[in-house]
């Protein structure tokens, strides 16, 4: 039997436990947006890690939303359960210092049928290191994980020890995706995303949920890409803050968001980005469908 291993990985938890930027540290590179804010990452999003004996694919799953029943956050909440119910492992992600109701309604979603590993994030925020223990004891007795890794996403910390016993787990499996590949979703998806991303850095919380990004026009000219893309807001007041004034927040949102665009594809970015007000956006099923939700 050939000792390769290869298999899907739902990386789960709560809102805001740091699933992304788990992913972004396992794959290498930046391909799901991060922020402080709980609800940064929206859709499904694939990455892929590729080792001489195994290959990773990992979905990160936007954080489960016990609140909110808008047909976005049902979209969110369906990418969820889809997840846990086609792939091979699954990683559940807690924080070390809070483990609430809201943790307990995703352990709730798990079946048997999927062993379950337990990464125990934010290690590094417990300064005193006689309380991981009981928190780690507490946390084995919530569900029957096959493993408990304490890991610290954002500082890198333990993350072989975490590859280590999601690879126990994988099916024996040639490679599933080409070995130079990083991410199942197009450059389009992503452009919106880092642009998406930079509105919730930089507007805080004056515009919380209120916002997405479509990208109008994606033409590659050799290794230049131009780019069209507005952001969406619910509100005419919403315009104004995402434009700033005399137009800085908005011409910063597309300087930090055209950086980052040009370091994952390696060449130079055009980029314009506007504002159009469409209200109530986020209950539009047809739009939602066209920006990826399903």
């Amino acid at each position: 039997m050939s000792e390769l291993k290869s298999g899907t990985i739902a990386i789960v938890g709560r809102p805001n436990v740091g699933k992304s930027t788990l992913l972004n540290r396992l794959v290498g590179e930046k391909i799901s947006i991060v922020s402080r804010k709980a609800q940064t990452t929206r859709h499904r999003i694939m990455g892929i890690l590729t080792q001489p004996d195994a290959q990773y694919v990992f979905v990160d799953t936007p954080g489960f939303q016990t609140r909110h029943t808008n047909a976005l956050n049902q979209a969110m909440n369906r990418g969820v359960t889809q997840a846990l119910a086609e792939v091979d492992v699954v990683v559940l992600v807690v924080d070390a210092d809070r483990f609430d109701a809201k943790d307990k309604a995703v352990i709730q979603l798990l079946t048997p049928e999927r062993p379950v590993i337990l990464a125990v994030n934010k290690i590094d925020q417990i300064k005193d290191k006689t309380r991981l223990l009981p928190i780690l004891a507490n946390l084995a007795g919530q569900y029957s994980f096959v493993a408990i890794v304490p890991i610290s996403a954002a500082k890198g910390s333990q993350l072989d020890d975490l590859l280590a016993e999601i690879r126990k787990q994988l099916p024996h499996e040639e490679l599933l995706y080409g070995e130079d590949e990083i991410t199942d979703r197009s450059e389009r998806f992503l452009a919106a995303e880092f642009i998406r991303e930079k509105l919730f850095r930089l507007i805080g919380d004056e515009l919380p949920y209120a916002a997405t990004v479509e990208v109008e026009r994606f033409e590659i000219d050799g290794a230049l890409r131009r780019i069209n893309a507005a952001i969406v807001v619910d509100r005419q007041a919403h315009k104004g803050i995402v434009i700033g004034k005399s137009g800085e927040t908005l011409k910063r949102i597309a300087s930090e968001a055209r950086q980052d665009m040009e370091r994952l594809f390696d060449g130079k970015v055009f980029l314009e980005v506007f504002v159009k007000v469409k209200s109530g956006w986020n209950n539009d099923e047809r739009l939602l469908k066209s920006l990826g939700y399903e």
